[in-house]
């Protein structure tokens, strides 16, 4: 590791663990942009805020030039409630450092701070680069990334983005390919009745016709890389307090991730023409989505011995209307779980990477 390399390493953990300590959930991330903003100012570098966003340049950044985007968020989930350990105090034992937020996504969001910090003040560079910390991430909210590339401060019309690497933990893996995420809300509607006598037309069986479609039916399109779409029911219930009672209504919801082979509309048109429960997506925004393998950045990464994997979780890749990889240090099987942590060389290694992957384009 070079010398410089290793300075930003240690003052990206110095911060990370400043992150930890301040709790930033899901909008309520005003402290944690605070300290990300006061980290840019003590070190000279101009820097911007929107909403709970904050976002940097490069020093010599020419608008002529394309632009690469350096993405990850700093918003958080609540602690899991089988913590054991203080979820706001950054404990460094074994290697590891605990704390919520550590490994999804601080780690990635301080290892590509640095990164970012180790080219800002080049003059010779072939790319503009632009740092992005972004606030509701973990709720798919309209004001994180979303809201700031619909910002002409942060993204002025004729700006060329050349590609976005979005740090979320994949053990520094490339995701060239991610499920979109759609949330449908179906309503199977009867006729109330008294349980007790033969009348009404109850909705609970009516929905259990439909709950049996999903759970047997199989789009024929499945991806190389993100696999068949995965279709689960998640929450049934009806508007009854009262066991003698049959329901005129009884609604459910499903949760399906989407490969790239199809689009949302497709997905919506063979539902409707296969239930009869009233069929409402939440929204249409989280597209799956993909890089193309020939891309620079992905023959980058393959030359320096990484690999390429689909990814079936959702992040803000799915909001970035620009060819974008999903790749940082940690591991998305510690997200959201108790006493979460990320490994102290896992992020040294990740800003290596960051560095050396970019450098071949830069």
């Amino acid at each position: 590791m070079s010398k410089l390399i290793s300075i930003l390493a240690a003052e990206a953990i110095h911060l990370l663990k400043e992150l930890i300590t301040t709790p930033s959930f899901s909008r309520e991330e005003d402290q944690t942009a605070g300290i990300i903003g006061l980290f840019f100012a003590n070190k000279g570098i101009a820097h911007f805020r929107i909403g709970n966003n904050i976002y940097a340049s490069n020093k010599y950044f020419d608008e002529s030039k394309p632009t690469i985007l350096l993405n990850s968020h700093h918003d958080t989930v609540k602690p899991n409630k089988a913590y054991s350990l203080n979820p706001f105090n950054p404990l460094e034992k074994d290697g590891k450092l605990y704390g919520l937020g550590s490994n999804d996504a601080g780690g990635p969001l301080v290892a590509l701070l640095a990164s970012f910090l180790f080219f800002y003040d080049r003059a010779d560079l072939k790319y503009n680069l632009v740092y992005a910390a972004s606030a509701e991430e973990e709720i798919s909210g309209k004001n994180g990334i979303e809201y700031m590339l619909n910002n002409p401060s942060f993204n002025p019309p004729g700006r060329q983005w050349a590609f976005a690497l979005v740090g979320e933990p994949t053990q520094m893996q490339m995701a060239v390919a991610e499920k979109g995420l759609l949330v449908l809300d179906c309503i199977a509607t009867g006729i109330a009745g008294h349980a007790a006598r033969e009348e009404g037309d109850n909705a609970i069986y009516k929905a259990i016709k439909d709950i049996e479609w999903f759970s047997n039916f199989r789009f024929p399109r499945v991806s190389d890389f993100l696999g068949p779409v995965k279709m689960s029911i998640t929450v049934i219930e009806t508007e009854n307090k009262a066991h003698n009672v049959v329901p005129s209504q009884c609604s459910f919801v499903t949760d399906i991730r989407v490969n790239e082979l199809y689009t949302f509309e497709e997905i919506l048109d063979i539902i409707k023409s296969n239930v009869t429960c009233d069929v409402q997506p939440r929204s249409l925004r989280l597209k799956s989505s993909s890089i193309a393998l020939d891309h620079p950045i992905v023959k980058a990464g393959l030359e320096a011995g990484r690999t390429c994997y689909g990814s079936p979780t959702t992040s803000d890749k799915a909001l970035i209307p620009f060819p974008a990889l999903k790749m940082g240090p940690g591991d998305s099987a510690r997200s959201h779980t108790a006493d979460e942590y990320i490994y102290i060389d896992e992020i040294k290694e990740g800003i290596e990477l960051y560095v050396k992957l970019l450098e071949k384009l830069l």
